[in-house]
């Protein structure tokens, strides 16, 4: 029944990410994508607006992949998946192990799951660009390359704002995602418009 299995596949994503949102990434390319949930392409635009609309990224990408696989209810089952792990791990460590927090080995343990994460984080980068930039979905079989171009100047150019401080303050996500959208409407609407290829 593909309720049960939206949500046991969310709920192994929920328990097994450690890092927040962006760290389930691999997970869920691997799962959605290889159970025929969604084509790679449609999950990275699920991605790109579960991270610019309000509420938690593993929310967002949940509901998402639900509401496409199976409508409404479908939606409720991945969302209640990815939401559990989390739930029953918080009620755990409030009240059994928040003595244990404080010893040395456990803060050894958060010390290797940190370098973990931050290569999980690379590798979405990493995909990220292959696929959005240059339209490799399979690294084992690259086929035919397609640059964006467009893709690429539009990051070359955002890239180095994201460094810019106005006040002593770097500038604000949200910003950032709203530049970014503006000028992917203007840019790639001008070039459909006047069928410019780049």
């Amino acid at each position: 029944m593909i309720y049960l299995d939206l949500f046991w596949t969310f709920f192994k994503i929920g328990l097994f990410t450690i890092g927040g949102g962006q760290a389930m990434i691999p997970m869920i390319m691997t799962n959605v994508v290889e159970k025929g949930w969604l084509e790679q392409t449609a999950l990275i635009d699920f991605i790109a607006i579960s991270e610019s609309t309000p509420g938690p990224f593993a929310v967002n990408i949940a509901t998402y992949t639900g509401i496409e696989t199976a409508g409404i209810f479908g939606a409720i089952c991945a969302t209640l998946g990815v939401v559990l792990p989390s739930v029953i791990i918080i009620i755990l460590v409030a009240k059994l192990l928040s003595s244990f927090m404080k010893k040395k080995a456990v803060g050894e343990v958060f010390t290797g799951v940190r370098s973990t994460v931050t290569g999980l984080l690379l590798s979405v980068f990493v995909t990220l660009v292959l696929t959005m930039l240059f339209g490799i979905t399979d690294i084992k079989n690259v086929g035919t390359v397609s640059v964006d171009y467009i893709g690429i100047i539009l990051f070359a150019a955002i890239f180095p704002i994201s460094f810019i401080k106005i006040k002593g303050k770097k500038m604000k996500p949200i910003l950032l995602v709203i530049l970014s959208a503006a000028l992917g409407v203007l840019c790639y609407g001008l070039c459909d418009y006047f069928g410019v290829t780049l």
